[in-house]
C-alpha cells in the first residue's frame, strides 16, 4: 500500500503554524524581558535623536515612558499649559521574535547551528523593533499636540516623516523583517528544500487534467 506524504512546502507551513501558536503563547509570558533590549535602544534613540521633545526616558520591564518638553493647554486647568508624558510597551512591535523562531524550527529543530541562528536573529531584530517603538512614541507626541507646528516647534516635513515612519513601523516592519531575516539565515534550507519543492508543486499544478 503506497504511503501518502505531504509535499515539503506543506509540511513546512503546517510546522510553522504549529510552532508559531506555541511560541506566541510562551512569548506573551516573557515578552517584557525579551524586549528589554528594544526598550534600551528606544531610550537611547529618543534622548539622542529628539532632545527638543524628550526630557527624560524611563524604562522598566514591559513599559517605556518618555517625559516630553512639549506644552499643551489643559482645559481642566483654565487653559494653562503643561508638559505631558507618553508610554508604550516595548513588546508592542516585538512579536517578530516568535515568527522568526517558528520559521527556524519549522525548517528542522534538530539542524546543526539552529540556536546560533536563532540568537543572531533575535539580536538583529532589535534595531527595527526599536525603530517601530520610537515612531509609535513620536506619533503619540505629535497627535497629543494636535499636529500643531508651533507647539511642536517643528516643520511640516518632520511631521510627515514621523507619520510615514509610524505607518511603516506599525504595519510593515514587524512582520516583514523576521521573514526576511529567516530567508537570509536559512538560505541553504530555502535553496535546497523549499525552492525545489515549490518548483515541483508548480509543475504539477501546471499539468492539464
Amino acid at each position: 500500500m503506497a504511503r501518502w506524504h505531504l509535499p515539503p512546502i506543506a509540511r513546512f507551513m503546517a510546522a510553522a503554524v504549529a510552532w508559531l501558536i506555541a511560541l506566541t503563547v510562551v512569548w506573551s509570558q516573557v515578552s517584557a524581558w525579551t524586549s528589554y533590549p528594544v526598550a534600551w535602544l528606544t531610550h537611547v534613540a529618543l534622548e539622542q535623536g529628539a532632545p527638543m521633545w524628550v526630557r527624560k526616558v524611563h524604562v522598566r520591564p514591559g513599559v517605556i515612558e518618555a517625559e516630553t518638553t512639549i506644552e499643551i493647554a489643559v482645559p481642566q486647568a483654565g487653559g494653562r499649559k503643561a508638559e505631558f508624558s507618553v508610554e508604550a510597551s516595548p513588546a508592542r512591535y516585538a512579536y517578530g521574535l516568535p515568527i522568526l523562531l517558528a520559521l527556524l524550527l519549522a525548517a528542522g529543530w534538530r539542524r546543526r547551528g539552529l540556536w546560533q541562528r536563532a540568537l543572531a536573529g533575535y539580536v538583529l531584530l532589535w534595531p527595527t523593533q526599536a525603530l517601530s517603538t520610537v515612531m509609535f512614541l513620536l506619533m503619540q507626541m505629535i497627535s497629543t499636540a494636535q499636529f500643531n507646528l508651533r507647539t511642536l516647534r517643528a516643520d511640516m516635513w518632520q511631521l510627515e516623516a514621523i507619520i510615514y515612519g509610524y505607518q511603516a513601523g506599525a504595519l510593515v516592519l514587524p512582520t516583514l523583517v523576521p521573514v526576511m531575516l529567516w530567508l537570509w539565515l536559512d538560505r541553504a534550507y530555502v535553496a535546497e528544500v523549499l525552492v525545489p519543492g515549490f518548483r515541483r508543486f508548480a509543475g504539477q499544478s501546471a499539468v492539464p487534467r
